[in-house]
C-alpha cells in the first residue's frame, strides 16, 4: 500500500510540475517522496531556484509563507492548514509594533520561524544557523531579537559589546527541555556527545558539547568519531540519524521532544493535497514585498 502510494505520488508530481519539501521535523517517510529535506529557509531557496509550477510544503504555516515569498509566481500547497508553530503564534504585527515602540530606533532582528507580517516589520532575518553574523552585520551595539529569547540569549553569549533584547517568545518543545533531562541522560551514556539546539535555554546550550541548527547537528554528528550522541532538539533529527548513520547510537534528550503540528503530515495528506490543489498559502503582496526585504538582506550576509 505504501509502495503504490509513492508512486501515486511521484507520478502526480510529475504530471503537475511539483516538488515536495519536508522539513527535518517531518515524520521520516516524507522524506522518500521529498525533492529536498532540511531546514525551512534552505528548502524555500531550492524550491525558488527550480522550475516547478507547484511547491507542497512539508512543513507549518510560516514555512510556506516564506516559500511563497521567494516564489510569487509557484502555487505553494500546505497539506494540512493546521499545522502551525507555537513560536511563531507568540508574536503577531501589533505586538512587535507595541515591542519596537518601547525600544525606538533600534533595528529588529526577526528569526525566520515567525508570520510573514512580522518578517515584513523587522528590518533582517536569521536562521538558528546565522543569528550570530546577522547580528554583527547590524554594526548597532543593540539589536531587538524576536520572537525566540532563547535563540536571543544564545547569541548574546557569543557577542561582546552587543545588547541583544529579546521578546519574551520561545519554541515549548525546546523550552521545556531541563538541565535534569540532560543531567539524566549523560549518567546513562556516560560517552556521549551533546547535540543542542540554540532554541533551548541557556542553561541547557551551556552544558552542550556543541550548539547549532538541525543542519549542523546532522552535519556535526556525521564527521565525528565520537559513536553516541544526545541529541537535544525535534524527534525527526534523531530518526533521520537513526536511518543515516545506523553505526551509532542517538538518544532523544526525552520523550516530549516531539512537535505535533509538524508530525500532522503523512503520506496521504501529500496525495490528497496534489489531487486536490489543497490547501493553498499566498500573502499579501505588500506584506510579502516588505517581508522579502528583511530576508533578502539575511542571504546578502551569507553570501
Amino acid at each position: 500500500m505504501k509502495k503504490e502510494l509513492i508512486e501515486k505520488i511521484n507520478k502526480l508530481k510529475k504530471e503537475k510540475n511539483a516538488i515536495i519539501l519536508a522539513h527535518t521535523y517531518q515524520n521520516v517517510e516524507i522524506d522518500e517522496i521529498a525533492d529536498f529535506s532540511g531546514d525551512s529557509l534552505y528548502l524555500s531557496r531550492q524550491a525558488a531556484k527550480t522550475d516547478a509550477d507547484i511547491i507542497v510544503f512539508a512543513g507549518v504555516y510560516f514555512m510556506a509563507e516564506t516559500a511563497k515569498i521567494l516564489s510569487p509566481k509557484k502555487t505553494v500547497l500546505l497539506p494540512n492548514i493546521n499545522a502551525g508553530c507555537e513560536m511563531a503564534d507568540k508574536i503577531n504585527l501589533k505586538q512587535l509594533r507595541e515591542f519596537k515602540a518601547k525600544y525606538p530606533d533600534i533595528p529588529v532582528v526577526c528569526y525566520v520561524n515567525s508570520t510573514a507580517e512580522v518578517k515584513s516589520e523587522s528590518d533582517i532575518c536569521c536562521t538558528s544557523a546565522n543569528a550570530v553574523n546577522v547580528v554583527k552585520s547590524l554594526n548597532s551595539s543593540k539589536v531587538l531579537f524576536v520572537p525566540d529569547k532563547n535563540l536571543g540569549a544564545y547569541v548574546q553569549s557569543c557577542l561582546n559589546g552587543i545588547e541583544v533584547i529579546t521578546y519574551p517568545g520561545f519554541c515549548p518543545i525546546h523550552h521545556n527541555i531541563t538541565i535534569n533531562d540532560i543531567e539524566k541522560q549523560k549518567a546513562l551514556h556516560t560517552d556521549s556527545k551533546i547535540m543542542v539546539h540554540p532554541e533551548c535555554t541557556k542553561e541547557v546550550t551551556d552544558m552542550a558539547d556543541f550548539v547549532g541548527s538541525t543542519t549542523a547537528i546532522i552535519k556535526a554528528v556525521k564527521e565525528s568519531n565520537n559513536k553516541s550522541f544526545i541529541i537535544v532538539t525535534e524527534k525527526g533529527v534523531v530518526e533521520r540519524l537513526q536511518r543515516d548513520c545506523p553505526d551509532k547510537e542517538f538518544v532523544l534528550i526525552n520523550e516530549n521532544a516531539v512537535c505535533k503540528s509538524m508530525k500532522l503530515l503523512y503520506l496521504e495528506d501529500i496525495y490528497n493535497s496534489l489531487i486536490n490543489n489543497e490547501f493553498e498559502i499566498n500573502v499579501d503582496e505588500s506584506t510579502a514585498q516588505k517581508a522579502k526585504i528583511a530576508i533578502d538582506r539575511m542571504i546578502r550576509v551569507n553570501a
